[in-house]
């Protein structure tokens, strides 16, 4: 199982930026995907997710409204549209999958929201 993000930067406060995850090594349309996240000093915390099928969507209180998980399982993506970003969304932003019942992380992507 690989994880691998792409698409984090610097951005100013309002800006958006779109986070990409490209999933190989499982069958990527059988699995829920996840978007996680850890500021500097803190605990990893859950973004949003999304199901295999994309029926069902969850966020996180503090990006619902602002942010949008989607998934294209003929890329085996998934994506995190964020807008209105604020900079308490500074943090690295992590892929998720729990395949075979073990977690599996990607090497995660810095987002810095600064002016």
């Amino acid at each position: 199982v690989q994880l691998v993000e792409s698409g984090g930067g610097t951005v100013q406060p309002g800006g958006s930026l779109r986070l990409a995850c490209a999933a190989s090594g499982f069958t990527f349309s059988s699995y829920r995907m996840s978007w996680y996240r850890q500021p500097q000093g803190k605990e990893r915390e859950l973004v949003a997710a999304i199901t295999r099928d994309s029926s069902s969507t969850t966020y996180a209180d503090s990006v619902k409204g602002r942010f949008t998980i989607s998934r294209d399982n003929a890329k085996n993506t998934v994506y995190l549209q964020m807008n209105s970003l604020k900079p308490e969304d500074t943090a690295v932003y992590y892929c998720y999958v729990l395949w075979s019942f073990r977690p599996y992380w990607g090497q995660g992507t810095q987002v810095t929201v600064s002016s």
